[in-house]
């Protein structure tokens, strides 16, 4: 008797800086999931959340599939309900498994895994201690400080702080004397790079904070060090199995919003060329990393590797990673022997344990 097919709520947009990467991700989610291999196991239903937070059926999903971009409000169905999430545009009932596809605040920061945690509903990924954690840059360095992983030399900084001229001045005598240049300047609470400012002396650090904290409250300040950036995708929820490393190679400065979303700006070495030694302690690192902040299903957990001196840092994880085609955690899943349909199935899976 053939099993009936798991309903999979697919949840993406969000009102987040990173609404338009979440689209991209989304698709690719659901072309997995609907893959020939996987096509008696999975029903899709795609719900969209516009930028003002408002959650929308698959009709409306479909129409930004389409067209992979953002409706604009006169393009949503009128008159527009107030923002924010009023009320579910599906039955509840008629899902199995959530499956959120949210980057930034919003979305992978805790508050829709509280939702569906609420709701006594399965969902891909973390709960929602990993997620906040995760999120927040200033939290995860601690949690990973007290787990004893290596990180490079940071400050947290309150947005409010740089509205007094005192304290403004204190705080960059602290970051010159402590940190030194070159150094990064990183809102706590966004990702894709958005809102981070390389900066090599006090002008550009002043520019640097004072547009981070437009962005977030919460600041954080890292020395800059010379090395290379790679990364480790991270699936599973009782047993957390690490894939293999890559390595991200660029020729701007640094790896920047556009750097990382514009074809042929950046290129990925997959495996990276790294001894089996390196590789296995940047898997292990990843493993713990997970670990610290309560971390499963998905994450990607980011490394910086200095060759001359061996050293490794753990830079961050992400637990709601890009899930584009060009997207570095689908991708070293792959290396791993893991296609898209079968890794998305996997992740499927777990909400299911």
């Amino acid at each position: 008797m053939p099993t009936s097919p798991v309903r999979v709520g697919v949840v993406f947009g969000g009102a987040s800086g990173e609404h338009d990467v979440s689209i991209r991700s989304a698709a690719t989610v659901i072309k997995g999931l609907t893959d020939p291999s996987n096509q008696q196991r999975f029903q899709v239903t795609p719900l969209y959340i516009d930028r003002e937070g408002r959650w929308w059926p698959d009709t409306v999903a479909n129409s930004v599939l389409q067209q992979m971009a953002a409706l604009a409000n006169d393009q949503l169905p009128q008159p527009l309900p107030a923002q924010g999430l009023r009320q579910l545009p599906v039955d509840p009932d008629c899902i199995d498994v959530w499956y959120p596809v949210l980057h930034g605040p919003n979305g992978e920061d805790g508050t829709v895994q509280g939702l569906f945690t609420l709701m006594q509903q399965p969902f891909v990924g973390s709960g929602v201690l990993g997620s906040a954690v995760g999120m927040d840059k200033l939290a995860m360095k601690a949690a990973f400080a007290a787990a004893g992983i290596a990180q490079v030399p940071y400050i947290g900084v309150n947005a409010a702080d740089l509205e007094n001229p005192q304290q403004l001045e204190r705080l960059l005598i602290s970051l010159e004397g402590e940190l030194g240049y070159p150094c990064f300047v990183k809102p706590a609470n966004l990702g894709s790079s958005v809102g981070i400012s390389k900066v090599r002396n006090r002008d550009e650090l002043l520019a640097g904070l004072q547009l981070a904290a437009k962005l977030d409250p919460r600041l954080v300040v890292e020395q800059g060090v010379k090395a290379r950036e790679l990364e480790c995708a991270v699936l599973g929820r009782q047993h957390l199995r690490a894939s293999v490393v890559g390595e991200v190679r660029f020729d701007a400065d640094w790896y920047d919003y556009e750097t990382k979303y514009t074809e042929g700006r950046s290129q990925t070495l997959i495996p990276a060329p790294l001894s089996d030694e390196v590789s296995q302690r940047i898997q292990t690192m990843a493993i713990d990393a997970c670990r610290a902040v309560h971390a499963f299903g998905q994450a990607r957990v980011d490394v910086f590797y200095d060759e001359a001196d061996d050293r490794l840092w753990l830079n961050e994880i992400n637990t709601l990673p890009g899930f584009t085609s060009q997207s570095m955690y689908p991708t070293l899943w792959e290396a791993s022997g893991f296609p898209l349909p079968q890794l998305v199935a996997e992740l499927v899976a777990t909400a299911q344990e």
